[in-house]
């Protein structure tokens, strides 16, 4: 083969090669990631986990199943987010209040009491803090058990004003 034969068969390759990862950055932007997500991604020195959510709603990280341990209102919460991979404006969380109260339902099982369901309604309310405060234990509880650079892709964040949401690509996620 020849020196223009061996590079003509090479810029080939790395055409499809190319096509290739174009299709795959369109698919992670479909799952709802953003281009500095995806960039993240690929200069991640620690690869990423699965995320199991078990029958009784506990989230497990890898094959170890190492649990993210946090609040029963704070796993509803990151549940709520990890249904939408689109993501979520804090200044419409009124219209999730109905779902975040189901996820919390099945997350505890054994009821709501009076305080619970006002602690529903602050952390739905974006005229308070609480879902910041809950975001802030999200992030935390990430942030115990990976390096900072993979756990960002875990916990909820984003743009204010914008969209928040979990850069994860959802199938690294298992609902069992």
């Amino acid at each position: 083969m020849t020196n223009t034969n061996i590079n003509n068969a090479k810029q080939n390759l790395y055409k499809e090669l190319l096509e290739e990862v174009r299709e795959k950055v369109q698919k992670l932007k479909e799952y709802g990631l953003n281009e500095k997500e995806i960039i993240s991604l690929l200069h991640s020195e620690q690869s990423l986990l699965q995320l199991t959510v078990s029958k009784n709603y506990r989230i497990y990280l890898g094959e170890k199943h190492i649990e993210v341990r946090m609040e029963p209102l704070v796993t509803a919460v990151y549940l709520l987010f990890l249904k939408h991979p689109e993501g979520i404006v804090f200044k419409n969380l009124p219209d999730y209040r109905k779902e975040l109260t189901c996820l919390y339902k099945k997350v505890r099982p054994w009821g709501l009491t009076d305080r619970t369901l006002q602690s529903i309604e602050d952390v739905t309310n974006p005229l308070l803090n609480s879902i910041n405060e809950k975001c802030a234990r999200i992030k935390k509880a990430f942030l115990g058990l990976m390096d900072s650079s993979v756990a960002e892709q875990y916990y909820i964040k984003g743009t204010r004003g914008e969209a928040k949401k979990i850069a994860l690509p959802r199938d690294l996620v298992v609902w069992e």
